[in-house]
């Protein structure tokens, strides 16, 4: 396993790519909204890993609420796994508690499901496998 990304809530990725981009010199190399997620993302690399910032696109976003409560700053960590379903019924076997039993589609396409915080010590855990692209097949 791997960390995939950070994810940072911000009201604003324009805004936040002020430090990101600007200050740090990271890259925003794809930005794109996830309609069922109700964010828009924008992922900078950086190593091995990337930060991933979330910008809500409606009120009800998890995003927005997680402004509300908290404001801006990390909101979850993202690891890669190799089966996401797997994952998530070791999980489930081990007495975890899941936000997704079942995978969903997130950024760049790949499958991703979320481990409660209550969980994690706290922490939003995003589970991530990659999709190979049809371009590698």
């Amino acid at each position: 396993m791997k960390i995939n990304h950070l994810g940072i809530a911000t009201k604003g990725i324009d805004e936040a790519l002020r430090f990101w981009r600007d200050a740090l010199g990271l890259e925003n190399v794809h930005t794109e909204v996830v309609e069922d997620q109700k964010v828009r993302v924008a992922m900078l690399p950086l190593g091995e890993s990337r930060i991933e910032l979330l910008e809500p696109t409606s009120e009800d976003s998890p995003i927005s609420k997680f402004l509300e409560k908290r404001g801006g700053g990390i909101h979850h960590i993202a690891v890669d796994v190799e089966d996401i379903e797997q994952a998530l019924q070791k999980l489930k076997d081990r007495g975890m508690r899941l936000i997704d039993e079942t995978p969903r589609i997130g950024a760049e396409g790949c499958l991703v499901a979320f481990v409660h915080p209550s969980s994690a010590n706290g922490v939003l855990l995003e589970l991530v496998q990659q999709i190979p692209s049809e371009k590698a097949m």
